[in-house]
């Protein structure tokens, strides 16, 4: 994963609704939730949480699918671990305390 795509996952939690959202998702497990159930726990307008839901699966950090009248939504937990993995990839490299 670049730089860029570690950001731009990184700044789409970084609105407190949108983080809100994502923790909401993440306790669902891989199977997410639909719009409706997304919209009873988090209770903001439709509208709202629709512009939420599109901002983080344009940066990546959701998937969204279709079953049926439904749209599903959950985390895509891979590209998650590999944002993680790529900031916490040089934890201490410039620690003495680390190379001992």
């Amino acid at each position: 994963m670049e730089l860029n795509d570690v950001a731009t996952c990184l700044e789409a939690l970084g609105n407190p609704v949108r983080l809100k959202v994502f923790r909401a998702l993440v306790r669902s497990g891989p199977a997410g939730l639909n719009f409706g159930q997304l919209h009873e726990r988090i209770g903001i307008p439709r509208s709202t949480l629709a512009h939420h839901l599109n901002t983080m699966v344009q940066a990546g950090v959701l998937i969204q699918e279709r079953a049926g009248r439904e749209v599903f939504s959950r985390v895509d937990f891979a590209r998650l671990q590999q944002a993680l993995t790529f900031v916490l990839a040089e934890c201490c490299q410039d620690s003495p305390e680390c190379r001992e």
